[in-house]
Order: C-alpha cells, then sequence, then structure tokens
C-alpha cells in the first residue's frame, strides 16, 4: 500500500471477517471491540440504525484512543421490512433462514470513521440485494448444526458453505460480509487529503 495513515488504526469490532477484510486492502490496525449492544426495537429504518449503531460503536473506542483513527460497523438483514440481526439460538436461526427461502432480502452495513483529536466523524451506509434459492428444512438444519451462524446477521455467511444457496447478489458483495471495501477504501482515504 502507498498511501500513509497519519495515526493508527482500530477496528472496533471482534468480527473476524471484517479483520479478514481490513487485512485484504494491505491495513495495519488492531481490534478493541466496543462494548455496545444493540436494540433491534429502536425505531429506525435500516440505513439509520446501521448507521446509528456504527457510529456509536466507533465513538465508545475512540473516546478512549483519542489519537487513532477508529473504525466501527453494523451489519443488519431485512426482509419484508424486519430487521434480523444475530440469531440467539437453533429455533430462531431456523426461523430466520426460512424467512428469507426462495426471496430476495437486503442487507446493510453502516460504516464510522472517527478521530477524536482530528475530529473527524464520517458515517455511510451500503445496501445489497441479496436473492436466496429455496432451502429444504435438511440444508438449514444441516447448516446450523454444522456452522452456528449465531454470529452472523440473518444466520447465514455470504462467504461459508451458505453461498452454494445464494442465487443472487446486486451490490457490494464485501458489504454482505460486514465491511463494505472500495466505498470503506473511497471515504477512508478522502480523509487523508
Amino acid at each position: 500500500m502507498n498511501k500513509i495513515i497519519d495515526s493508527p488504526l482500530i477496528l472496533a469490532s471482534k468480527s473476524p471477517r471484517r479483520k479478514k477484510l481490513l487485512k485484504q486492502i494491505d491495513l495495519t490496525f488492531k481490534v478493541i471491540p466496543s462494548d455496545v449492544d444493540e436494540n433491534l426495537d429502536i425505531k429506525l429504518f435500516p440505513p439509520d440504525f446501521v448507521s446509528h449503531y456504527a457510529k456509536m460503536k466507533a465513538e465508545s473506542v475512540s473516546k478512549t484512543n483519542k489519537g487513532c483513527y477508529v473504525i466501527g460497523a453494523d451489519t443488519i438483514v431485512v426482509n419484508n421490512e424486519k430487521i434480523l440481526g444475530k440469531p440467539k439460538n437453533k429455533d430462531e436461526s431456523y426461523q430466520m433462514l426460512s424467512s428469507l427461502s426462495g426471496k430476495t432480502h437486503k442487507v446493510y452495513t453502516g460504516v464510522s470513521i472517527q478521530h477524536y483529536d482530528y475530529k473527524i466523524d464520517k458515517t455511510f451506509h451500503e445496501v445489497t440485494d441479496v436473492s436466496f434459492n429455496t432451502l429444504s428444512d435438511l440444508d438449514i438444519y444441516y447448516y446450523i448444526d454444522r456452522y452456528k451462524p449465531f454470529d452472523k446477521a440473518g444466520s447465514y455467511g455470504i462467504q461459508d458453505w451458505f453461498s452454494a444457496h445464494v442465487n443472487k447478489i446486486n451490490g457490494c458483495y464485501y458489504n454482505v460480509m460486514g465491511l463494505p471495501l472500495a466505498s470503506f477504501y473511497r471515504h477512508f482515504f478522502a480523509l487523508m487529503k
């Protein structure tokens, strides 16, 4: 990478997928997970919801790491205007995947870049449409039992075995993984100018 970053970089997330994606674009960073809990009952439209929580996560870490760039992110799946977060158990996972079977849903990711000392506060979001094939109960239970997708919004990972059931996407693939790389890269390095 030939771009200069003038402060340390922190990812305010324990997501292994976000960590992998930032490494994929050759960024050096440390991980300090935010302690912000999401409330799915909050009355916000999906783009506002993910932007709100991405910003809260970045701010919570930025306040104690004032000389660093901090990246916060939040991803949700939206089906029939209902927000699907991470499933709490096997039954909830089954219900989510059954509701997505044979349909197209939206995946929203909000990203917030904060730097306390530089007074940087940049938050944006991306949306991707994802279409699933029709899922059998056998497929759903195999996936839940084998991959335990309880840390994934909508109860699936587009990058794992479940990719066999993704019929089509419209938008950024990496957005579905939890970090829209192209828009993140553009926004982040625009802040360096």
